[in-house]
């Protein structure tokens, strides 16, 4: 019951005030929350019209990515409290600036810092994902069962996000890349990127950024489908308030969780 409550609240928040907006956002309903880092009304009006339904769900603190942006303290609920929400009302708020399809609304329950449930609503391809610790992955009712990657990377498929790496970290990837095959730069959104892994369209993802409303949706749904979502030192990823650890790497197996991660970090396969 609950699985489905949520997911019908998600959609029915991005059908009341998300997709209306979608390529008809008036002036002055996009603001810059931070240098480079926008935000909309219809991010702001989904989250409130999410978080109070949540609420009557189930009546634990809501860290939602808006509110956090106002008030950062919020997010220490995912330590300090046995359970919270998480919100991310627009995941891919460029792209719905842009007018481009690439965002989701996506919610996740987290009890002792691990997501044990997750929901991914894609509006305009009007697909749902859900995951359910220990229960499985679905997409629109079909459980998904992710199949282990071939034995050759250079025919793996994954996404590497550049524009977010910190100048620094992996001296020499760029040297090593080419040992993959097909590689994308992503879609600028969680939301719409774990659901590739999950569905058999991309072997791995690399992360360097990681907010717990963008990843702990989709590292639920992915590891429910037989994948790994775990940080560079192997530890699983957990919903952790911003400013944590640096580097997530996401794979459809456990095997080619570890070869991807020897062949990014110049380490012996």
């Amino acid at each position: 019951m609950l699985m489905e409550k949520v997911a019908e609240i998600l959609s029915e928040a991005s059908a009341e005030a998300v997709e209306p907006r979608f390529r008809a956002l008036a002036a002055g309903e996009v603001m810059e929350k931070a240098p480079g880092d926008v935000v909309t009304v219809a991010d702001r009006e989904a989250e409130l019209i999410i978080t109070r339904r949540l609420r009557e769900l189930l009546p634990v603190p809501v860290v939602g990515e808006e509110a956090v942006a106002a008030d950062p303290a919020l997010a220490r609920a995912l330590h300090t409290e046995p359970a919270c929400w998480l919100v991310d009302p627009v995941d891919g708020t460029a792209n719905f600036v842009a007018g481009r399809p690439d965002f989701a609304v996506m919610a996740s329950l987290v009890r002792d810092g691990e997501a044990v449930a997750s929901w991914i609503w894609q509006p305009m391809t009007r697909t749902s994902y859900v995951a359910e610790l220990g229960a499985g992955a679905w997409r629109d009712g079909h459980r998904l069962t992710r199949a282990p990657a071939g034995e050759r990377p250079q025919q793996w498929r994954g996404s590497v996000k550049h524009y977010l790496r910190r100048p620094g970290l992996f001296p020499g990837l760029d040297t090593r890349i080419p040992a993959f095959g097909q590689l994308t730069g992503g879609r600028r959104s969680a939301g719409m990127e774990y659901p590739l892994v999950a569905d058999g369209e991309l072997e791995f993802l690399l992360y360097w950024h990681t907010l717990p409303w963008d990843h702990a949706p989709g590292s639920l749904l992915v590891r429910e489908a037989g994948g790994v979502s775990a940080r560079l030192d192997g530890s699983p990823y957990r919903a952790d308030p911003p400013g944590g650890v640096d580097g997530l790497l996401v794979a459809c197996d456990p095997q080619t969780w570890e070869r991807t991660r020897a062949i990014l970090l110049g380490l012996p396969e």
